[in-house]
């Protein structure tokens, strides 16, 4: 399986208001994914994933999904005509289930296809469309500008959630600050208020405040055991403070 995305962009600068960096970002990380899945074989893909009663093969499945979603909030900031992520919470399920169980190869050539689909639809977006707003998966309504870091924040977390070497530590330390502002805002309403400090893999730190103005709770630690634990996949080990209850991620 080889990702080979257009070249055309390399050397133009993108218009403003085109996500340009975070495009190239996907590619980079779709390349790091790709690497991983061509050292599976049809027992890894069958194995447990650290997504508790997903195998590989459902994470993989659930990549290529995802990219035929945000290929259809494109589609619908492009077009003007309303394409929503999924048809339902219970298709998206039973596609992922059903499309777990396929031969690796199979898997393979299903989320090599939806990659380059949605490399494509970033490649063929008028620079105006990217202002056009969409409805999230989760219901938020957003701008398109912001659907490729939505994908960069899943092929990151799902090369984790595959357990196959790739840690947090190893996502690109120039976006770590911007999957934690996303992250942060997976809980806004959802939880009582409190701070997190976080040291930054580039040096310095940076202070977030969950749900709400600051308060007297805070959590503190490195950026790679912050996103591990917002994002559900670990236990806060390794953080500092009192960790408050999070919600299901979403």
């Amino acid at each position: 399986m080889t990702y080979t995305p257009s070249t055309q962009h390399t050397s133009v600068p993108a218009p403003r208001g085109v996500p340009d960096r975070h495009i190239n970002a996907v590619r980079q990380a779709t390349d790091v994914l790709y690497e991983v899945v061509e050292e599976l074989d049809q027992a890894a893909v069958r194995g447990q994933s650290l997504l508790p009663g997903w195998t590989r093969g459902h994470v993989l499945t659930h990549l290529a999904r995802n990219a035929d979603a945000l290929v259809n909030l494109l589609t619908w900031a492009r077009t003007g005509v309303e394409h929503q992520a999924y048809t339902s919470r219970t298709d998206r399920d039973a596609d992922i289930e059903e499309g777990s169980r396929r031969l690796l190869q199979l898997i393979k050539a299903d989320l090599d296809s939806a990659c380059l689909r949605f490399d494509a639809a970033c490649r063929d977006m008028p620079a105006h469309a990217w202002r056009s707003e969409v409805i999230a998966p989760s219901g938020t309504t957003i701008a398109a500008s912001v659907v490729p870091l939505f994908r960069l924040r899943e092929v990151w977390i799902h090369l984790v959630d595959l357990n196959c070497g790739v840690g947090f530590d190893d996502l690109p330390a120039e976006f770590v600050a911007e999957l934690l502002d996303d992250a942060v805002k997976q809980f806004e309403g959802r939880v009582d208020p409190f701070s997190i400090e976080v040291d930054l893999p580039e040096g310095g730190q940076r202070i977030w405040t969950v749900s709400g103005p600051a308060s007297r709770s805070s959590v503190s630690g490195s950026a790679s055991a912050v996103l591990g634990w917002l994002t559900g996949r670990t236990d806060g080990t390794g953080l500092r403070g009192e960790l408050p209850e999070l919600p299901d991620w979403i």
